[in-house]
């Protein structure tokens, strides 16, 4: 499982907005130098963010672009899917059938519930953190991200003695 360039470096973008001022305006060539990362990127990125909806442009002398909404009216589930999508998607399957029409496990996948597992977990975090949480200390975003975790059940039929 990775994560996209696109995916880190548009969150990346909207962090800097986020951290150097919500309501104001922020010029590519501004976001690039930050960020280390090429105008054409920055310029592509915030283009992808404006068509979904997270970010605006202004016009004028003090252009560029800026928050749609607060930061903290904005998780990081809505960034990842308008830069890249899910991890993993129902139509995967579908997608990924090797040779044939469609996938030789189809009835009974023990793939197919791990990844959706996985989703579901991922949605679990992504979906209640915003890009004002990102803003904090590293500490206690890993708090935040741990008060968020909820046990798993263990899958298979081995205890903790029988797999040691």
């Amino acid at each position: 499982m990775k994560l996209s360039a696109q995916e880190e470096y548009g969150l990346r973008c909207l962090l800097y907005m986020a951290r150097h001022g919500e309501a104001g305006s922020h010029s590519i060539p501004e976001i690039s130098k930050a960020e280390g990362l090429s105008v054409p990127n920055v310029a592509k990125l915030m283009r992808i963010l404006r068509m979904g909806g997270l970010v605006s442009s202004v016009r004028g002398q003090a252009g560029g672009y800026r928050l749609a909404r607060p930061g903290d009216q904005i998780t990081v589930s809505e960034v990842m899917a308008i830069l890249g999508g899910q991890f993993y998607s129902p139509h995967f399957c579908n997608r990924h059938s090797g040779l044939e029409r469609t996938c030789t496990h189809s009835q009974d996948c023990s793939l197919r519930t791990l990844w959706s597992s996985v989703q579901a977990a991922l949605d679990a975090i992504l979906t209640k953190t915003t890009l004002r949480d990102l803003l904090l200390p590293e500490g206690e975003m890993k708090a935040l991200v741990g008060s968020m975790l909820v046990p798993v059940a263990k899958l298979g039929r081995h205890s903790e003695a029988q797999v040691q």
